[in-house]
């Protein structure tokens, strides 16, 4: 049996014009600055002007990936598609894309099957240009700091304790480590330096995290980019970097509207990756998206263990959200891979591996049952091959922690296959009151928060924090940054930091290598393991298979 790819069933949708879909989020035609017919910036002045109540908030989490595949942001959108047949006044608030997973082996960040976000070809390649923007705003910070360098160093920069780094939108190793500034003194000074991959840029999590084009300058004139000779933070005001920063990233503050394949209107908003950032769509997308619908639905990157735990202690905390509901999603077949089978050997059941895959999903249902205090459900995205006793053992399981499992088949039956999830979400959300609490307060030194976090949602046995980085954190407090929430970049393959740890691991400890301040985010980023801000490119790269058709028709995107 042939299926097709998604992007053919993409093509072959008729999208509402985008005028319409604001008019089904009841967003007045004054707001809406259309790019071209099926995408539109909504203007910021509706957040401040919409009278309307809050509505529900719904957030979608995973177990942890493996490549299997779970489906969490294809679930999103078709539990979306789901509430919105069952009658609900529905939006979805999903983030962008980055090109470098796009191009790489992940995909994009659109959905799949019958439950995706359109025009899908736009949403994963240039979109409205808010990528570019963030890397163009990060990129002149680099600039104009180079250049303050070399034009006297007024503020007695050292060059050896420069932490900016430039960024490009893609996976390039390549630029992971550089040596630049070569050339003679007219061409700057010479340091090694680095690249990040744009999602995982500060400025990427400021404009994720700011809740005014006011807040975003202030925001962004408190990032540090370095470190004079006596040890002082040099910010980005200081190289006074703010106002021109702030004119790049004007529009690209605005949220984008687009739709699913079923006219649900879904707002798609910045980007950062979940394992080296804190994996959530914009602030501000979420309040326009909670404004405009009554029940909103919305994911966080990778498992819970990483996206919901940021989303929960860094999001929700300063923002001020509190979820009415959690969606967990798993696969049989991701499951039986953290029991250690073979990803070829996956189509035939197998309950022992089921058995002692099991407990990665129990753990992630348990942490937001029992650690956050969050009404949950688990949606198990079916694959043919799953069989009825697979199926009935994941449902006892879940039972047994009192949370319900549904089934969805949203992949493949768009919103129809979303349905039974929509009315669990719906029961939980009216009948089910969380009493929302995060892991760790913020009165709780650094290095506490980042142990209530190994301990309380990882099942780590403690936290090994090297000599350096025990330095860094006590430079930080100093500085006054013990308050900040923690962002730990951690692999996520794993509950641990190491990627071939599955299942649920216990009695291991998280090695933290290296801690440094997002004093523009507002928190701290806590490096552990091997983990990497550039990504690399596969032997295979996707970028192989996409082509241009001579009528101008974009094919192999998946």
């Amino acid at each position: 049996m042939s299926y097709l790819s998604d992007i053919e069933i993409a093509q072959q949708c008729k999208p509402l014009h985008i005028s319409e879909i604001a008019k089904k989020a009841h967003i007045d035609e004054k707001y809406v600055e259309q790019y071209g017919n099926y995408k539109a910036k909504i203007d910021l002045s509706l957040l401040s002007e919409s009278k309307k109540e809050n509505g529900k908030l719904i957030l979608v989490t995973a177990i942890t990936p493996t490549p299997a595949g779970e489906g969490k942001t294809t679930t999103t959108i078709g539990l979306a598609d789901g509430l919105a047949r069952i009658g609900k006044d529905v939006t979805v608030a999903l983030r962008e894309p980055s090109l470098g997973p796009v191009f790489g082996v992940k995909g994009g960040a659109a959905g799949g099957g019958y439950a995706q976000v359109v025009p899908m070809e736009d949403i994963n390649l240039h979109f409205t240009g808010d990528f570019h923007a963030i890397g163009a705003a990060n990129n002149l910070l680099a600039a104009m700091l180079d250049n303050h360098i070399m034009q006297g160093n007024a503020l007695g920069i050292d060059v050896k304790r420069i932490t900016w780094k430039r960024c490009v939108d893609m996976n390039d190793r390549q630029l992971r480590f550089v040596v630049d500034g070569l050339g003679g003194r007219v061409n700057g000074t010479p340091r090694e330096d680095g690249f990040d991959i744009t999602v995982a840029s500060e400025i990427m999590a400021v404009l994720c995290l700011a809740t005014s084009l006011s807040d975003l300058k202030l925001r962004l004139s408190r990032i540090v980019v370095g470190y004079t000779y006596d040890g002082k933070p040099v910010t980005a005001g200081q190289i006074k970097a703010a106002g021109a920063m702030t004119a790049l990233l004007k529009d690209a503050l605005k949220p984008n509207l687009v739709q699913t394949l079923e006219g649900t209107p879904a707002f798609v908003h910045g980007g950062p990756f979940a394992n080296i950032a804190h994996g959530c769509n914009s602030v501000m997308a979420t309040q326009m998206a909670l404004k405009m619908g009554d029940y909103t639905v919305t994911e966080a990157g990778f498992g819970a263990d990483l996206g919901a735990e940021k989303f929960l202690d860094i999001k929700c905390r300063m923002a001020g959200l509190t979820p009415d509901a959690v969606v967990v999603v798993a696969t049989v077949r991701a499951l039986k891979m953290h029991g250690g089978l073979d990803k070829h050997e996956l189509a035939t059941e197998d309950l022992s591996a089921l058995e002692k895959g099991i407990p990665n999903l129990l753990r992630h249902v348990s942490n937001i049952k029992n650690v956050y205090k969050l009404p949950c459900v688990v949606a198990v995205n079916r694959f043919p091959t799953d069989t009825d006793n697979e199926i009935s053992f994941i449902i006892e399981k879940c039972r047994e922690l009192g949370v319900n499992t549904e089934l969805s088949t949203v992949w493949a039956d768009g919103g129809k296959g979303g349905e039974a999830l929509a009315k669990e979400v719906v029961r939980l959300c009216e009948e089910e009151k969380g009493d929302f609490t995060f892991s760790y307060s913020d009165d709780m030194s650094i290095s506490e928060k980042i142990e209530a976090v190994v301990k309380k949602v990882y099942g780590g046995s403690g936290v090994n924090i090297l000599p350096a980085a025990k330095s860094q954190i006590a430079t930080l407090e100093e500085m006054g940054f013990g308050r900040c929430p923690v962002c730990i970049a951690k692999t996520q393959y794993s509950f641990s930091d190491d990627p071939t740890k599955l299942g649920a691991p216990t009695d291991f400890t998280v090695t933290v290598k290296n801690v440094k301040i997002s004093a523009g985010a507002g928190f701290v980023v806590v490096l552990t393991g091997d983990i990497m801000t550039m990504p690399g490119l596969p032997k295979v790269p996707a970028a192989e298979k996409i082509d241009v058709t001579d009528d101008g028709k974009i094919v192999g995107l998946f």
